[in-house]
């Protein structure tokens, strides 16, 4: 199951909203972009996308930006997946295979399913708003800024 770096930045991005903005807070794309290190073209391109599929919602104008409704709360981490990815990529072969299912399995299929079949539990049950307090509470990381590469052992 691999998630494409556009589902990844979706997902931070939405999450990020989740956090900081709400009706009367909005936020614009390049506060976001610098906040969770994403380019900022392609940060606007992925959110028009979101607003279309009712995941984040947007006004224009001075004061306008990005921010999440209380119907955009109750969305789930699988909607932003399935807005920007669909779900087949979901059920893509760990190890890339063309024909991979419990009938023709890979090599790492049973391995992998139960945890793909976990994951994508946790991505359809919680809301985004119940993962954005979950971030809040446990201060989870919502940006590549600020760590540390780890050094590569030789």
């Amino acid at each position: 199951m691999m998630l494409s770096r556009a589902s990844k930045y979706a997902i931070l991005s939405t999450l990020f909203l989740a956090e900081h903005s709400n009706e009367n807070r909005k936020i614009s794309v390049k506060e976001i972009s610098e906040s969770i290190e994403v380019p900022s073209p392609f940060l606007a391109k992925l959110f028009q996308q979101l607003v279309r599929g009712k995941i984040i919602s947007s006004t224009k104008g001075p004061n306008g930006g990005f921010y999440l409704s209380e119907k955009n709360k109750k969305k789930s981490v699988i909607d932003i997946i399935e807005n920007i990815d669909g779900l087949t990529k979901l059920n893509d072969c760990f190890l890339g295979l063309h024909k991979c299912d419990a009938v023709n399995p890979c090599p790492v299929h049973f391995i992998v399913e139960p945890f793909k079949n976990s994951i994508l539990g946790k991505f359809r049950d919680k809301t985004i708003m119940e993962f954005a307090e979950e971030i809040a509470e446990k201060g989870r990381v919502l940006t590549l800024k600020d760590i540390e590469p780890k050094p590569i052992k030789k």
